[in-house]
């Protein structure tokens, strides 16, 4: 009963165009020269919409991947540069088997689709997977290259994918990466700093490798492993609205947040 109101309530909403209008006031209001050029999202509630919406959790990993291309339209037409989507952690491996085995399919059929996808081609968008790539199946690994190959040439708009990724662990990476270096000569220890750090992560190839601003959708306020070493300084924005259900004005709305903060660097 409470599912079918919430259903008919949302619907009803958006047929009265009220979004639609809500939607221009929020636009007039962003200044469109000041929009983050890199925005971070953690893609949270799948599962909790499509229990209560459906009453079956893996089908709301299918919808929230149908939300991704067309929140990423919206970060384009508004001048976002870079987006990168959390999209599967080291630590959810420890899901159960079943859900695991059905996300891996879906990403490969993901990565495949996106690296056909016209408009993805028509735009010039630059695809990339980041995070510990070679614990992902054959199948999921062949579809990532298979659409990092087709969009490596681009760079009007990049897209990463975190996947198998852990913020910590990246920066282990990092750090073994550049001990190799020190044990072989290459570098001094004593020129380790900060820029040296940041040019061994998974975002270092980037035009901007820090999130301007990091949304979080289903109301958990935690970053969650995600990008913690490039977000020290970013925006956090924590929404209510589970990821299938993130509409063009939650982001509308999270920007001119964004826009309304003084951002000081610890100055």
């Amino acid at each position: 009963m409470l599912k079918s109101l919430f259903l008919r309530l949302y619907k009803f909403t958006e047929n009265l165009g009220i979004l639609r209008i809500y939607e221009k006031i929020l636009e007039m209001e962003i200044d469109k020269s000041r929009v983050p050029k890199h925005i971070g999202i953690i893609m949270d509630g799948n599962r909790r919409a499509a229990k209560y919406l459906f009453g079956d959790k893996i089908k709301g990993h299918y919808i929230g991947a149908e939300k991704v291309r067309e929140v990423l339209r919206w970060c384009r037409d508004l001048g976002v540069k870079v987006v990168t989507l959390y999209a599967f952690s080291t630590e959810n491996f420890n899901r159960p088997k079943e859900e695991v085995e059905e996300l891996m399919k879906l990403f490969e059929k993901k990565f495949y689709e996106i690296a056909n996808d016209e408009e993805i081609h028509k735009n010039k968008v630059k695809v990339k997977a980041i995070g510990k790539i070679d614990l992902l199946p054959e199948n999921v690994k062949k579809a990532i290259k298979y659409a990092e190959e087709r969009t490596k040439n681009y760079s009007n708009f990049y897209v990463n994918i975190a996947i198998a990724y852990g913020g910590q662990q990246e920066i282990v990476e990092a750090v073994k990466k550049i001990a190799y270096k020190v044990k072989s000569g290459e570098i001094d220890p004593e020129e380790i700093d900060r820029e040296m750090i940041s040019k061994h992560l998974y975002t270092s190839y980037l035009p901007y490798p820090n999130p301007d601003l990091i949304i979080r959708t289903s109301g958990e306020e935690r970053i969650s492993n995600f990008l913690i070493w490039q977000s020290s300084y970013s925006e956090l924005y924590f929404c209510d609205v589970y990821w299938p259900l993130f509409r063009r004005v939650d982001l509308l709305r999270a920007i001119r947040e964004y826009q309304r903060r003084e951002r000081r660097f610890g100055r």
